[in-house]
């Protein structure tokens, strides 16, 4: 194992109902990302997957300094919300990679951070009960981490389905100011895991977003 390598991946919504936030996502996300080539703390490896009715993975495994800004190319939205489907599809798709790598080309961490602004209502591939399984596995036998943001409660209780706890949840204001909060915590709390190894359940990278 590589503890020098962090693996990262994103899940971001991309539904229909993120039409008027596009602005706001493609910006926070850009931002985020150029925070963290800032950081001096070891090397990381991108993954991007933007889900609606489908999947469309943006990044895979690309190391973070060669990450390019997105735009609206890249970034549109469309159709529903398959959660679940891209959240279960990249833990399966990263899973198998570390299975198969050398053991030094394993990285230390890997943390995954989910964002929506809604609920899960489109999956056709995974049920919440076979992602929570999945997550479970991995948090527990290889110290995974993951994170889900969402714009209401609604969105909420899809991380509650999965078993995410209260500790590595969180609901930000689907307002402007609340989306540019909302990737502040996120690189708060990715670096958090770059620097630790680990997210801790008092770490403070929902602070931003309970004083909004």
């Amino acid at each position: 194992m590589n503890n020098e390598l962090t693996e990262l991946v994103f899940i971001l919504d991309g539904s229909g109902s993120m039409a008027d936030k596009v602005e706001d996502t493609i910006g926070g996300f850009n931002s985020m990302i150029e925070k963290q080539k800032q950081e001096k703390t070891g090397r990381c490896l991108v993954s991007t997957v933007i889900f609606d009715n489908d999947c469309f993975v943006l990044h895979d495994r690309v190391p973070l300094e060669k990450i390019e800004p997105i735009t609206r190319k890249e970034y549109r939205t469309r159709g529903c919300t398959a959660l679940l489907d891209a959240v279960g599809g990249a833990i399966h798709h990263i899973g198998n990679v570390h299975k198969y790598a050398r053991e030094e080309d394993v990285p230390g961490s890997t943390m995954f951070v989910i964002t929506t602004d809604g609920m899960e209502n489109a999956s056709i591939r995974y049920s919440a009960g076979h992602v929570r399984d999945m997550i479970e596995h991995e948090k527990t036998k290889y110290n995974w981490q993951f994170i889900f943001l969402a714009a209401d409660l609604n969105g909420i209780s899809t991380a509650r389905d999965i078993g995410i706890t209260a500790e590595y949840y969180a609901v930000y204001s689907d307002t402007k100011e609340g989306r540019r909060s909302n990737f502040m915590a996120v690189n708060e709390a990715v670096r958090e895991v770059r620097s630790s190894k680990i997210l801790s359940p008092k770490a403070n990278w929902k602070q931003k977003l309970e004083e909004d």
